[in-house]
């Protein structure tokens, strides 16, 4: 037996015409039609009678729709035993990430996550060094990079953006607009480099004389009054 007939039956049952249970079904009332007089020739017996005023079940019909109502019920609850059972995503999920980005970007975004996913043990690994995935030491690396390893499967989540931040005390003691080299950058790389990042910005003059490898730190420099940076602006808005 199709199974799906049982719809149709249902629909017109319950309805009483043609058109009305195409409307219920969202198909055209040709197809309900169809379906029912196939589905009588393969019983070998007359579910309805066809009368002006609509369709009426027979004997055999109201014994039927006792029956598919039942089946109806079970395969209804089938599928909320599955469907949600198949959104229940359980086990342990390994996540590296820059602590600053789970400290000042992400964590809300974390937390909705456990809340959807309550049965997902969730493991964070704050870092910068490249987790080699394949050896299961993380299942997804979150990474602030222009160039990820060649061997990673990913995709670019967002481009973030980024200012220069200088503390109010440094700006007060500091002429920026007049005097722009007398500043002093708080840089990545080698104290004695000049890399694009600060070439491109209105400070270009100033030298990079202090070096911090870390966001957090280079926040806190800055805040301290030690120079100016090149943030991102989730962190130092």
């Amino acid at each position: 037996m199709d199974w799906d007939n049982l719809r149709y039956f249902l629909a017109v049952a319950r309805k009483g015409s043609i058109r009305a249970a195409a409307s219920a079904l969202s198909v055209n009332h040709s197809t309900v039609a169809r379906r029912i007089s196939s589905f009588e020739k393969q019983l070998g017996v007359r579910l309805f009678e066809r009368l002006p005023n609509g369709y009426v079940l027979t004997t055999t019909g109201e014994e039927m729709m006792k029956s598919a109502q039942h089946i109806e019920d079970e395969i209804v609850k089938i599928d909320r035993q599955v469907i949600g059972r198949d959104a229940q995503l359980n086990g342990v999920l390994r996540v590296t990430m820059p602590t600053v980005l789970a400290t000042h970007l992400l964590m809300p975004d974390i937390s909705a996550f456990t809340n959807l996913y309550p049965n997902i043990q969730l493991e964070m690994a704050f870092s910068n060094e490249e987790f080699n995935l394949r050896k299961r030491e993380a299942d997804i690396a979150i990474r602030l990079t222009q160039n990820p390893p060649d061997y990673l499967v990913g995709r670019r989540i967002l481009h973030p953006a980024k200012g220069v931040y200088a503390s109010h005390e440094y700006v007060k003691y500091h002429d920026i607009d007049n005097e722009p080299e007398k500043l002093r950058w708080i840089g990545w790389e080698d104290v004695s480099s000049s890399t694009q990042w600060n070439k491109d910005s209105r400070f270009s003059a100033a030298p990079v004389i202090h070096k911090a490898d870390d966001l957090l730190a280079q926040l806190e420099a800055v805040k301290a009054g030690i120079g100016i940076a090149m943030l991102s602006c989730f962190l130092a808005d």
